[in-house]
């Protein structure tokens, strides 16, 4: 076995018996920034971005079903 899949399992090991939630978050707070760094966005996106999570936080957004039901039905009229 190599040392990356060795560092892998014995990373998988921990986590999962892990019971600490702020250990969890800061894992997945480290996951999410290595990750982000896979998205270049340009400004323009970026304040989309934004603007769609400001919607989200003032209840501003569409409820899944509702959309998949307009789709729907937007669908069938074709």
């Amino acid at each position: 076995m190599d040392k990356t899949t060795q560092i892998k399992n014995n990373l998988i090991s921990r986590i999962k018996a892990s019971e600490d939630l702020n250990f969890l978050k800061a894992l997945e707070t480290l996951f999410d920034a290595s990750e982000s760094s896979l998205f270049k966005l340009n400004s323009e996106q970026e304040k989309s971005i934004a603007l769609g999570r400001k919607e989200i936080n003032n209840n501003q957004g569409f409820d899944n079903e509702m959309v998949f039901s307009e789709m729907r039905q937007w669908l069938e009229s074709k």
